[in-house]
């Protein structure tokens, strides 16, 4: 790995597919940083294909062309590779928050990285129980 891994989550890799979001796509092509996400962030990027190519104003090859430059930049880890006390540390930060930001928040938790995330009512919701470890570009 690199100097610096950090756990990219689905919010921040639907910002990075929104034209006015190009600082966000700029770092995740460009940087020397190693991303990583679970293998859920690509279930959760088909369940919302659609709006996501509506609201990005991008044609569906654009989109995939885009998807797939940004896909080929993260390492995905399967969840079975997180120990259990990680996922359920996790579970217990995210339960009363988000409960789908639980495999990123277990791959921060058991990698002990930065989290990179857009969704403001996570970080603050993690803020409040402790969890401070975000990463902002």
């Amino acid at each position: 790995m690199t100097s610096q891994s950090v756990v990219v989550d689905t919010n921040l890799i639907f910002s990075a597919l929104i034209p006015k979001a190009s600082k966000i796509r700029e770092l995740l092509f460009e940087s020397k940083i190693t991303f990583l996400a679970p293998n859920f962030l690509i279930t959760e990027i088909y369940k919302h294909k659609e709006k996501l190519i509506k609201n990005s104003k991008l044609d569906e090859s654009e989109f995939y062309l885009y998807f797939n430059g940004i896909i080929e930049k993260i390492q995905f880890v399967p969840i079975d590779f997180i120990r259990i006390e990680s996922r359920q540390k996790a579970y217990d930060l995210c339960k009363d928050i988000d409960i789908k930001d639980t495999p990123f928040i277990s791959l921060a938790v058991e990698l002990n990285l930065a989290i990179w995330t857009g969704d403001k009512k996570l970080k603050d919701g993690l803020r409040l129980k402790g969890f401070d470890d975000f990463f902002s570009e």
